[in-house]
């Protein structure tokens, strides 16, 4: 049985590229970047090498980029250094959305306990926000905005260039988690007006376990983990030598072949929206034009997202849903919910996330699959079977 991966903006399979760029720092260059010797000057040569790369591929300076285990540390520490900066005026205000990754929505939980105000401003039925939402809600003691690149989960892109602008014009520094955008959509932090932006390297076929925090000069990072002077002394700890090679070969290599890509992965993903879309009682989650290239969310009344997983591996097809209930929650996915989806609707749910190595063929796969395995479930339910007698309404047309 042939494996579809559809599963990419989980994680993506790592690229030869990336693999053949760390091979030589786990093998011959394994100097520490701190030592004085010339094994450990190699390694730092290479460290400010692959720096100055990823920084001319966002469009900074080197020493605006901070490397992270990942997207999650590079966002608690965007918004922990932010919110410090504020407490220091202040101003202890911070405005982001409703459907953020949980990196973001715990750190606010957290910076709350703390004697912040947060604000989540509400994403409409397509997921979106825009410029004049955040322009209306910035006040005297706003200290940050944080609104993500692009939703992991449906897929929306939010215009963090307008966005940018307004939090520039009213002086507050604005930082957007770009997991899910950083190789797949043009970045350029100056001409954005980006404060501060997070990456992660596996979201775009480079290595696990580590990513990027861009800051700009004139924001100063709190430090999260005490030790040595790594990192300007912001981030402690001997740098992962190989895996930022892998970071910033995977980096080049996706920029470098962004517009291809691009072009091929959305004619599959809009040729998979189309075909989901004639399943009865089903809906397209997310903006059904500003949305990532590869990203298919979709929800279907009558079934239960996991059941509908399951049934997909089975037949090799790897995906995920928006339900929470693999981190032991009954609770359906924070962001359908946020875009007005009701409970059993969001309960149902399909992401599909495609890259460059997927095919016509494994997309004909997936549209052969899907209004099988539907179909399946809903025969089996007797809440299906109230709707189709009528003794129940359908949410879905």
């Amino acid at each position: 049985m042939k494996t579809i991966y559809a599963d990419n903006a989980a994680t993506t399979r790592m690229s030869r590229t990336a693999i053949d760029a760390m091979m030589p720092y786990m093998e011959t260059v394994y100097g520490n970047p701190s030592s004085l010797h010339h094994v450990g000057q190699s390694a730092a040569e290479a460290l400010q090498s692959a720096r100055e790369r990823i920084a001319a591929r966002l469009g900074c300076l080197p020493r605006e980029i901070t490397f992270t285990s990942g997207g999650s540390e590079a966002d608690n520490q965007a918004l922990i250094s932010a919110a410090a900066i504020g407490a220091r005026k202040g101003k202890k205000h911070i405005i982001s959305t409703a459907f953020e990754h949980h990196a973001v929505l715990h750190t606010l939980e957290k910076l709350k306990k703390q004697g912040f105000e947060v604000e989540l401003l509400p994403v409409g039925a397509t997921g979106t926000v825009t410029a004049a939402q955040v322009a209306a809600a910035i006040r005297e003691d706003t200290c940050l905005v944080s609104v993500m690149y692009a939703n992991n989960e449906i897929g929306s892109i939010m215009p963090i260039a307008e966005i940018g602008a307004v939090c520039r014009e009213k002086g507050v520094i604005f930082h957007t988690d770009a997991v899910q955008a950083a190789g797949h959509l043009p970045i350029d932090v100056r001409a954005q007006n980006i404060d501060m932006l997070s990456l992660s390297a596996h979201k775009f076929h480079g290595p696990k376990g580590i990513g990027v925090l861009y800051a700009s000069a004139k924001v100063p990072l709190t430090t999260l983990i005490e030790g040595g002077a790594q990192e300007r002394g912001k981030r402690a700890g001997t740098e992962n030598i190989p895996a930022i090679m892998g970071m910033a070969a995977a980096l080049d290599d996706a920029c470098e072949h962004m517009d291809e890509n691009m072009k091929k992965i959305a004619a599959l993903r809009d040729k998979l929206i189309c075909g989901l879309s004639e399943i009865p009682h089903s809906i397209l989650n997310g903006d059904p034009v500003h949305r990532l290239p590869g990203n298919v969310s979709f929800c279907f009344e009558g079934i239960e997202g996991e059941s509908l997983l399951l049934l997909l591996d089975e037949k090799g097809i790897c995906a995920s849903s928006g339900s929470a209930c693999t981190s032991g929650s009954l609770d359906p996915s924070h962001v359908l919910l946020a875009i007005g989806r009701p409970h059993e609707i969001a309960h149902g749910s399909l992401r599909l996330s495609l890259c460059e190595t997927n095919t016509e063929e494994d997309v004909k796969a997936i549209l052969a699959a899907v209004p099988e395995v539907v179909t399946y479930l809903r025969n089996m339910s007797p809440l299906w079977r109230d709707k189709v007698t009528g003794k129940k309404e359908f949410f879905l047309k």
